[in-house]
């Protein structure tokens, strides 16, 4: 979620995790759809798999994840979502949406 609303916002992101599904999460695209952004082409990427040197920023969303190879700008600090009610992917979704806010203002 957090790389489709850095892309409607016009920031080049790349998301990235340390267990990624096959997919991204149905309840996940249909949150995002609910706003008018597409992330159904989205592929879940390990972090290991992503050049964090290219990046000038890297936020972690928190979820009790530790990258200690990582220097992280910050740690948003969000629950998971995964499996959970929609309702909780809402909550999410805007809270990510919130914080990506900040970073064009």
């Amino acid at each position: 979620m957090a790389e489709g609303w850095a892309k409607y916002h016009g920031l080049e992101a790349q998301s990235a995790g340390t267990h990624p599904g096959k997919s991204v999460a149905k309840k996940a695209i249909e949150v995002m759809a609910e706003k008018g952004i597409d992330i159904s082409n989205q592929v879940p990427t390990n972090i290991d798999d992503v050049d964090t040197d290219s990046f000038d920023l890297i936020y972690s969303m928190g979820c009790g994840v530790s990258c200690p190879n990582i220097k992280f700008k910050d740690d948003w600090k969000l629950d998971d979502p995964y499996g959970g009610v929609l309702e909780k992917y809402q909550e999410i979704r805007d809270e990510i949406e919130s914080n990506v806010r900040h970073l064009v203002e």
